[in-house]
């Protein structure tokens, strides 16, 4: 049984489709998880949903496939769904006070624009996606899926580096073998008490390793998994210049990350 994870999309149509074609070089997929956040940041936010949610109504009517393409929300979906930011921390003088609200005048147009690219049906496909997701493997057990942490899409609880103890809380509350993730665009392979966790990058961004398009294939045999960390190359000059033709208003930060620069 074979199982693709992908995560953390942004925007960025061309690194999406340099996945799904490496995914299908790779002989597909019996189950393909995307654990959140399609639409914000990259240049082609609408049409990156629309090609999940194709995949999706391409099997909801076959009741063999139905369950084989399934979706999960992450936290930069549910700000555009309702209107919410990024926790800040206050300003405790003037000049941070200056630092924040440039920060939070940012972000705003970068959501916004985001948004104003969107349909209702776009927006309506993100707003009905759950927040966790799970599969009992025949032969392995339970494998779960979240975005940042079960119960928590904005957590940076599981990072490589995070303490055991702080790792191991955040999957307290769960029970299974494997656990799945995105949002800290950094792909991870780690044991933390009786889970295996794993970290699948980011399609639109890695900050790992800038510039190319990460996900994960997982293949179970024998009571076992093989975790195939995926790193793809794509044009990356051509979605910075679709950025700048399009006025995204998040063309600067999506430059220095996707060419790795300060």
């Amino acid at each position: 049984m074979r199982l693709a994870v992908l995560s953390d999309i942004h925007g960025n149509l061309a690194a999406f489709e340099a996945v799904l074609a490496d995914l299908e070089a790779q002989g597909g997929a019996d189950t393909t998880w995307f654990l959140g956040d399609f639409a914000a940041f990259g240049p082609r936010p609408a049409e990156c949903v629309q090609r999940l949610k194709a995949m999706v109504d391409a099997v909801k009517d076959d009741e063999k496939k139905k369950h084989t393409v399934r979706v999960i929300h992450g936290n930069t979906d549910r700000y555009l769904i309702y209107g919410q930011r990024p926790k800040a921390t206050a300003a405790k003088d003037a000049e941070a006070y200056e630092t924040l609200r440039a920060s939070l005048k940012d972000m705003n147009a970068r959501l916004s624009w985001c948004l104003d690219q969107l349909s209702f049906d776009d927006y309506d496909f993100l707003h009905k996606l759950g927040g966790e997701i799970d599969l009992n493997v025949e032969g392995y057990g339970w494998v779960i899926g979240y975005h940042a942490v079960p119960g928590d899409d904005e957590s940076m609880a599981l990072l490589p580096d995070s303490n055991n103890e702080e790792a191991a809380d955040a999957l307290l509350d769960r029970e299974g073998r494997l656990g799945v993730g995105g949002h800290t665009h950094r792909q991870m392979d780690r044991s933390i008490g009786t889970w295996r966790v794993i970290n699948v990058g980011s399609i639109g961004f890695p900050f790992d390793n800038p510039g190319k398009a990460q996900y994960g294939i997982f293949t179970f045999e024998n009571n076992q998994v093989q975790v195939d960390l995926r790193n793809i190359d794509y044009d990356v000059e051509s979605v910075i210049a679709d950025s700048q033709a399009r006025g995204n208003p998040a063309t600067a930060w999506l430059t220095k990350t996707l060419r790795g620069s300060s």
